[in-house]
């Protein structure tokens, strides 16, 4: 029995469709790393000793797609890996270690750049930490009271008709 419709109709596009919804998230929250890991020169950039944390958690991402999109080692042995080994396990495992590797290098990062971080950011005020989520979360109610209104208005007349009649 399919859930998904994408995957009744083409299964390969459908997995496509899975990788994409986790590679997009990861590369867009990412691109202030790669930035600075690949592209960043002179001052300002780090070149400590971080990176090779930083450049382990991308392989262990980069590792664990290429074991969900492959299906390996499982398609090369077929019933060797059915309780041990199996890809999606692997999967698992890498990503586990993958976050290990992020969480250790943001870390070092954090001990690491503090100094050069107070001294040349900006400083901590109500208007740049707690004002700006409270204003994403009175924006982000603005728009959902406004898509709603349509909703609520159907809804009232939806009312007033069955009333009438």
């Amino acid at each position: 029995f399919c859930f998904r419709l994408s995957e009744c109709k083409s299964p390969k596009f459908g997995k496509f469709l899975r990788i994409l919804a986790f590679a997009l998230p990861y590369l867009f929250d990412n691109i202030p790393l790669f930035y600075r890991l690949f592209l960043c020169v002179g001052e300002g950039c780090t070149d400590n000793n971080t990176n090779p944390l930083h450049h382990t958690h991308i392989v262990m991402a980069f590792l664990t797609a290429f074991l969900f999109a492959t299906h390996l080692p499982e398609r090369l042995a077929p019933g060797s890996f059915d309780y041990i080994g199996h890809s999606h396990q692997l999967f698992h495992v890498f990503g586990i270690i993958g976050t290990h590797f992020q969480m250790e290098a943001m870390e070092q990062d954090m001990v690491m750049r503090r100094p050069w971080l107070l001294t040349y950011s900006l400083p901590i005020t109500f208007t740049n930490t707690l004002g700006a989520a409270l204003l994403s979360v009175t924006l982000s109610l603005g728009i959902i009271f406004l898509f709603s209104l349509p909703l609520l208005w159907s809804a009232t007349r939806g009312e007033h008709t069955e009333k009438k009649t």
